[in-house]
């Protein structure tokens, strides 16, 4: 048995779950999302809008790694259109600030060009200081996607900590070299 799968998900108000053949449609004040589901593996249940529960139709090894993925897809989905979710990144060197330019984060970070990163559909990047970005949108798998791609421009190093990192993502320090 699964331990995430066996659980159910409540829907909030202001959540409209439906499901139209294989394909369960989620519609929410921060978005739409369609979820493919394969109803010949599981049987969904929608309890009078307040409940999702997903059932395997028979139980072996290959659809119990399936419950649990397929239980927390539908579960990201729900709480990405009633909540949203967000990532804080913070810039640490000196020299490296990020600006919005319409459609385009700049990013400068010590190369000896800016970089400028195009904001996808579905998302909203703002700076707040000149060292903070924060990353919305709706999408779990997106917004840590984006995040993921723009940590990757300048890794933190483990030396002096200067990079883009997470915020309160630990970095290992190593010592300098002795005299």
């Amino acid at each position: 048995m699964s331990k995430i799968g066996k659980l159910s998900i409540n829907i909030p108000d202001k959540v409209k779950v439906a499901l139209s053949g294989n394909i369960l449609n989620i519609e929410g004040p921060l978005g739409k999302k369609s979820l493919n589901i394969d109803l010949n593996l599981f049987e969904l249940n929608i309890h009078e809008g307040k409940e999702v529960s997903i059932k395997p139709k028979k139980v072996d090894d290959d659809v119990k790694r399936l419950w649990g993925m397929n239980r927390s897809l539908v579960n990201n989905a729900i709480i990405g259109a009633s909540q949203g979710y967000e990532k804080t990144l913070e810039l640490s060197g000196v020299g490296y600030r990020a600006a919005l330019k319409g459609k385009t984060l700049n990013l400068q970070l010590g190369f000896s060009h800016d970089i400028n990163f195009d904001i996808p559909d579905g998302l909203t990047i703002t700076v707040e200081k000149q060292t903070t970005i924060k990353i919305k949108g709706s999408d779990k798998q997106q917004v840590g996607m984006v995040s993921s791609k723009i940590k990757s421009l300048r890794p933190p190093e483990p030396y002096k900590g200067k990079g883009i990192k997470e915020k309160g993502q630990y970095i290992l320090r190593k010592e300098g070299k002795k005299k």
